[in-house]
């Protein structure tokens, strides 16, 4: 669906976000045995590169969670190299409770925006902060991470796959989602996907960020579990271990680049009706939002929205707007 020019329309109250899948009990995984709370590594007979896969960035992101904790309940062991399940932000997790389910996304600040070296070798002090300080030297030996999220607004499940072409081949190996994105991050802050060692295109590391679809409903949790089962089976870690989903049949990817993100500079930014992530607006100049008096259209034709943030905050990335690249 999309809208044609008009006034924005006022913002209707926050919904209700029901949750329909019990977060896990993590408890026994917490201690690891990396030397960084919560964070589990798996040596494999044959030699290999070292695979992470991470969850619980943001901490209401519960569905990543179910996976690895599926996963290391039943005792999955790599073939070659080195597996690495992680559960990021542990403090934040405590904290969800699944009546204020938006409320736990964080403790201080967003573990997903602080992956610079500037700021993790800065003075600036947080919770986050010292969360990923700590995680730092483990990724510092990673040759290839995915990265699992969740969405809370309406939109297809995507793989956002950073500029490189290290990181779309790697997205569209691991296939599931049918969406390839390429963009450069958040204005806010650097993604895990965007430290350093993988966002170069001078290294082999490369990194990969699922959004397997929005928060709390069980097929989140499915997405998610093909997602790392493709992963495994691309770098030849794993092939039918009884943990895995069967082998989904092969799709193309769509690919597209992001040609804009949109950061809403008021809080009174508001799209001019309810637009779902995976929309597509034909016409370029098309009015989709007011940010306060200014206006947001669409920059070309067959414009594609990328996570729309219905209620975005001042300062924070409200949508991405990208262009479907053959």
């Amino acid at each position: 669906m999309w809208a044609g020019d008009g006034a924005a329309l006022a913002q209707p109250p926050l919904p209700r976000f029901d949750v329909q899948i019990a977060p896990p009990d993590i408890a026994p995984w917490i201690e690891g045995n990396t030397g960084v709370p919560g964070f589990s590594s798996f040596i494999g007979p044959e030699p290999g590169p070292h695979v992470a896969v991470v969850a619980l960035m943001h901490g209401n992101e519960v569905s990543g969670a179910m996976v690895l904790d599926r996963l290391l309940r039943a005792r999955l062991r790599p073939r070659r190299g080195r597996l690495t399940l992680g559960f990021a932000n542990l403090a934040a997790f405590a904290r969800f409770d699944p009546e204020h389910p938006t409320a736990s996304r964080f403790v201080d600040e967003d573990l997903n925006r602080l992956w610079d070296a500037s700021v993790l070798d800065g003075p600036r002090q947080s919770s986050e902060l010292d969360r990923a300080r700590l995680m730092r030297p483990l990724i510092d030996t990673v040759d290839v991470l995915l990265d699992l999220h969740s969405m809370l607004w309406p939109s297809d499940p995507l793989t956002l796959s950073g500029p490189t072409e290290k990181g779309r081949a790697l997205a569209q190996a691991i296939g599931v989602t049918g969406l390839v994105v390429a963009d450069a991050g958040h204005v806010s802050g650097r993604r895990l996907i965007d430290y350093g060692r993988f966002a170069s295109p001078a290294t082999h590391e490369v990194a990969a960020l699922v959004e397997a679809g929005q928060h709390w409903v069980p097929e989140t949790v499915e997405v998610a579990l093909a997602c790392v089962a493709g992963l495994l089976r691309h770098v030849g870690m794993a092939t039918d271990h009884p943990a895995l989903p069967p082998r989904r049949p092969a799709r193309a990817s769509r690919y597209a680049e992001v040609t804009q993100a949109v950061t809403a500079a008021t809080a009174g930014f508001a799209f001019v009706q309810s637009f779902r992530g995976g929309d597509i607006i034909p016409r370029r100049n098309t009015l989709i939002a007011l940010d306060g008096t200014a206006e947001i259209r669409t920059p070309h034709d067959d414009c594609l929205l990328v996570m729309p943030s219905l209620r975005p905050s001042r300062g924070h990335t409200a949508v991405r707007l990208a262009r479907f690249i053959q």
